[in-house]
């Protein structure tokens, strides 16, 4: 096995990549969600989830590598949506309506 380095920031070692895994497992959240939730890099959430986390605990890493391939397969959708937000704001903000965004 290859000795991983894991910096010396925000909690970083093995109780990190356990933590991260279990917050993006326990409320089906994105890569992105958490690594603003703990204040850390997308790059390093997914590299704790994917590469350490392997080493750490194999059986949760199995978990959220199903999360993950979820959340891609979904991605398209989440970027679909977005865009559709982003396109009525726009067009309520040029008529000066209430946007979808702030729509009851």
């Amino acid at each position: 096995m290859h000795d991983v380095s894991y910096g010396d920031f925000h909690g970083a070692g093995p109780e990190r990549c356990v933590e991260l895994a279990r917050y993006m497992l326990e409320k089906k959240t994105t890569v992105r969600d958490a690594s603003r939730q703990f204040g850390v890099s997308k790059s390093t959430v997914h590299k704790d989830v994917t590469v350490r986390l392997r080493q750490v605990s194999p059986s949760l890493y199995q978990e959220v590598r199903q999360l993950l391939d979820l959340n891609k397969q979904e991605r398209h959708i989440r970027g679909g949506l977005a865009t559709r937000r982003k396109y009525a704001r726009r067009r309520s903000e040029a008529s000066g309506q209430p946007s979808e965004k702030n729509a009851p």
